[in-house]
């Protein structure tokens, strides 16, 4: 797993390094430190097979020229600056609408785990992204419009994987982004989100 991550890791950050971003290089592009730790939390939390498969798409994307990275920031535009949006989506693969309902099922479980994990730690997401599309601006990404253009670079594999996995977690009464969160606190040296949420106050 520990290896599949670095390579993903190293894919995405090579493309996060050619993506071009409007005003020159933006801070995130120069913060590999905590672009690891973003990222590792994430994919810490995934399956083997769910790993595999978006490494997969990365390395395909490579072959073929595209940037999975850039592409996901093209998508949040649709949201964020929507005429700016109009005149690059044509570079984007276009979903069916199939597809585009399933991506919506999913980013609905997400954002009511996203509301729970407000709620019961505010003051560590407070320090995140806001929730919910509404609330974009042109410099301000929800974690909604995130998810939506993160998982419109995934291959249908990987989406049908994907979508599998939040379904069977929100079965089993769990939230991936509490665990999401739960690593990423524990990567600033806390013991748990209670713990981060605590000495935050």
């Amino acid at each position: 797993m520990e290896e599949l991550i670095k390579q993903i890791i190293e894919l995405e950050w090579d493309f996060f390094q050619t993506t071009k971003n409007e005003g020159g290089t933006a801070s995130c592009q120069e913060d590999y430190p905590t672009f690891v730790i973003m990222r590792t939390a994430q994919f810490s939390c995934f399956t083997k097979e769910l790993l595999e498969s978006w490494l997969s798409d990365l390395r395909q994307a490579k072959e073929e020229g595209r940037n999975l990275i850039a592409e996901k920031y093209g998508r949040m535009m649709e949201s964020t600056a929507p005429e700016q949006y109009k005149e690059i989506s044509f570079y984007f693969p276009q979903h069916n609408k199939e597809r585009l309902a399933i991506t919506e099922e999913i980013i609905k479980i997400q954002v009511g785990w996203l509301e729970e994990c407000q709620k019961e730690y505010p003051v560590v997401l407070s320090k995140a992204r806001l929730i919910h599309t509404s609330e974009d601006t042109p410099y301000n990404t929800s974690a909604e419009t995130y998810l939506r253009g993160e998982l419109g670079t995934y291959s249908d594999h990987t989406l049908m994987l994907y979508g599998r996995y939040i379904v069977a977690l929100k079965k089993e009464g769990k939230n991936l982004n509490k665990m999401i969160c739960e690593k990423q606190v524990q990567s600033y040296g806390y013991v748990s989100l209670a713990d981060a949420e605590e000495k935050s106050k």
